[in-house]
């Protein structure tokens, strides 16, 4: 890159790092790339930091060792995820939303690069301090946000199957109840997706009863996984029990009023509240 200004090292630094959240960089890759020595580039780093945390944008934490460095984590405030929580609720909450049998189209929202980044990060705000080796998702709609979640996480993304495919080679497949449909069906996942033994978090669209959701944990089961949480963008608030006991959802369907073209949804207030 050549021999840069604070100013300028400091913009690329942020981008490069906000690029590759959770992927650690060590001064000698920014030393070398803007040609600055080690203690530039770390004075340059305080700065970003404080930047960003002041911005609210994120934080970047430094890691000791001798295979140590920094990386940037995009942690989500209470504040920054209320508001834009708050946003999406206005957005979904628009009564021509409303379709046959008491359904909210959001096919635009969870198919906006930018919201479903931000769904993601702060989703994956809420456990960063777990340690997850994959995000797994249905082959549905949750897909972008599972992506964006994993992204954030800096770990890969597993998709399970409706049917399995010849070119995902063996698999192994369970029955499950479907919470919305209340009908008995099918999931795959190829044996080479998951390690045994590995953690993981679930990441789903939308949650009723909570039947996909316990069908994929019953399937990490049959690698000997480990799940460490589950989240959705959204979960009703009826039935109360749900099939799965520990789950984030990033909003709460309150009610969808066919008659009076009425939505009620609002952010989930662990996310929104600071402690």
């Amino acid at each position: 890159m050549g021999k840069r200004k604070r100013n300028e090292r400091i913009g690329a630094l942020i981008k490069i790092l906000s690029h590759q959240p959770n992927t650690v960089f060590t001064l000698n890759y920014f030393s070398e790339a803007f040609e600055a020595a080690k203690s530039s580039i770390s004075e340059d780093i305080v700065i970003a930091k404080k930047m960003l945390e002041e911005l609210h944008l994120g934080t970047i934490e430094t890691i000791a060792g001798a295979a140590g460095g920094v990386k940037y984590v995009p942690l989500v405030t209470p504040e920054r995820a209320g508001f834009f929580l708050e946003k999406v609720c206005k957005k979904l909450e628009d009564p021509q939303r409303i379709m046959p049998g008491g359904f909210i189209y959001m096919t635009d929202i969870i198919s906006s690069p930018s919201m479903v980044e931000t769904m993601g990060e702060i989703l994956a705000s809420q456990f960063l301090n777990q340690e997850i080796d994959y995000v797994i998702t249905m082959e549905t709609k949750g897909i972008p946000i599972a992506l964006m979640t994993a992204k954030a996480l800096n770990v890969p993304l597993v998709i399970v199957r409706k049917n399995s495919k010849v070119t995902e080679g063996s698999t192994v497949s369970i029955n499950y109840l479907s919470g919305s449909s209340n009908r008995i069906q099918t999931m795959s996942l190829s044996r080479r997706a998951l390690k045994e033994g590995a953690k993981v978090l679930i990441v789903d669209d939308f949650m009723k009863a909570g039947g996909t959701a316990k069908g994929m944990m019953d399937l990490i089961n049959e690698f000997k996984g480990e799940v460490q949480g589950i989240g959705v963008l959204i979960a009703t608030r009826e039935p109360e029990d749900k099939v799965v006991e520990h789950y984030t959802p990033l909003l709460y369907l309150e009610e969808v009023d066919v008659k009076n073209r009425r939505i009620i949804i609002a952010p989930n207030p662990k996310i929104t509240t600071k402690i």
